[in-house]
């Protein structure tokens, strides 16, 4: 009766335990307890690995510095988000969606998909099938990289699984989704592989820098909402300066339950290696002495400016909603003003890649990269290093100046 009693107490010491542990979330140690990734190849950490697209990274020597290796992330280690996590609390990395299997999706998941974009017809210059047409019939999610929209719905159908994990219980779902951070890392590629492409789209003849930044956030917004319960909003123009929203911004995200949403801008692109090597001698030095594309800048800070308002609009609107701004921009401004102070040597040039400052070709299988990657800004033609993603990680997280991230870091967005 004695070792009986014993037993039951150990269970039931147990079963205490055991729902503690699940009251708190699958990461007990986590300031959140899950963290869902919408983005491109600065974020995609292995989605597009069984894609038929250009725009892969699971062969060596990207991952050199990582210690899985090659995984399908653009980059020679970890990405931005894998050390925001990291920072966050989480015990492991958060699982790309193409992988992800039951209770895992509970601490979040990442659906980003390199050289995808806003626009649903961005980055289908990578398409192995819009280039070689080689193979005649095959469904479209195995031959194109994953719009904005095709992720938001990738994460629709996890809902759902979240929802027979939590027994049907939608109020105590709707309550562990509310605590998570949602990152939205959209719109380099719309510039990069659309707007600035003349010869493979016609945007920038049918739009002015301008009117593509409204076009582009009107369409954002839409990708996160519509795609969810069918609502709707515009978004207009005001006369010359300001691009404003008639109705609250990503209402349907919010009515989904998320509560706390970082938006992360669109870098100095117009300063990468590929951009330098496309356009060299015909911009402007900046005041770091590496010539620069300011046209593309300058049309970057259009879009990132009305990215600050959407922040604004919804912060004012939306009951409980807790919104942020991470201003990747003058991030990556501050990184190439400040190389030395930050450890780099090398700004204008990839670690690896092939041609005019390692630009006109991303970094190519079995390629040697430079040895010292930390005195690099980038890895290849348009990914920066490990070391510029800690750094660009650690402002974002914990940074006191607007000028990094609006109007407060992620951190306080986690204690929130």
């Amino acid at each position: 009766m004695e070792r009986l009693s014993k037993v039951m107490v150990f269970s039931l010491g147990l079963f205490i335990r055991v729902a503690v542990a699940w009251s708190r979330g699958p990461n007990p140690q986590a300031q959140v307890p899950c963290f869902f990734i919408f983005g491109d190849s600065l974020v995609d950490n292995g989605n597009n690995n069984n894609i038929l697209t250009l725009a892969r990274a699971n062969y060596r020597p990207y991952g050199v510095d990582f210690p899985q290796g090659p995984s399908g992330r653009f980059t020679n280690g970890r990405t931005m988000v894998d050390i925001l996590a990291q920072l966050l609390g989480f015990r492991n990395y958060i699982p790309p969606y193409s992988v992800a299997r039951g209770a895992e999706v509970l601490r979040g998941l990442n659906f980003a998909s390199g050289a995808a974009g806003i626009r649903g017809e961005t980055g289908n210059n990578l398409n192995v099938l819009e280039l070689y047409i080689i193979l005649p019939i095959v469904t479209a999610f195995l031959w194109r990289a994953l719009s904005l929209a095709e992720q938001v719905n990738h994460f629709r159908s996890t809902l759902q699984q979240m929802k027979r994990i939590f027994r049907g219980n939608t109020t105590r779902l709707a309550d562990y989704v509310s605590k998570c951070i949602f990152y939205v890392g959209m719109g380099s590629n719309d510039y990069l592989n659309n707007y600035f492409m003349p010869t493979m789209y016609s945007t920038s003849y049918d739009y002015t820098p301008k009117t593509y930044a409204a076009l582009l956030l009107q369409d954002y917004s839409r990708q996160l909402t519509v795609s969810i319960i069918e609502s709707a909003f515009t978004c207009m123009v005001e006369n010359h300066n300001r691009i404003s929203w008639s109705i609250t911004e990503f209402q349907e995200l919010y009515d989904l339950g998320a509560r706390k949403v970082a938006v992360v801008g669109v870098g100095q692109i117009g300063c990468i290696p590929y951009e330098l090597a496309r356009y060299n001698n015909r911009s402007n030095k900046n005041r770091t002495g590496v010539q620069c594309n300011e046209t593309i800048n300058k049309a970057i800070v259009m879009f990132n400016t009305g990215l600050v308002q959407m922040v604004n609009r919804c912060n004012n609107e939306l009951h409980e909603a807790k919104f942020i701004y991470v201003n990747t921009y003058e991030s990556s401004k501050d990184l190439a003003a400040n190389a030395a102070t930050y450890g780099f040597d090398v700004i204008d040039k990839g670690c690896c890649g092939v041609g005019r400052n390692n630009g006109q070709i991303t970094c190519l299988p079995l390629q040697t990269p430079c040895e010292d990657r930390s005195k690099y800004l980038f890895w290849d033609a348009f990914h920066p290093t490990e070391d510029a993603n800690v750094i660009n990680a650690k402002k974002a997280y914990n940074s006191t100046s607007p000028s990094d991230v609006y109007p407060m870091n992620i951190q306080q967005l986690a204690l929130a």
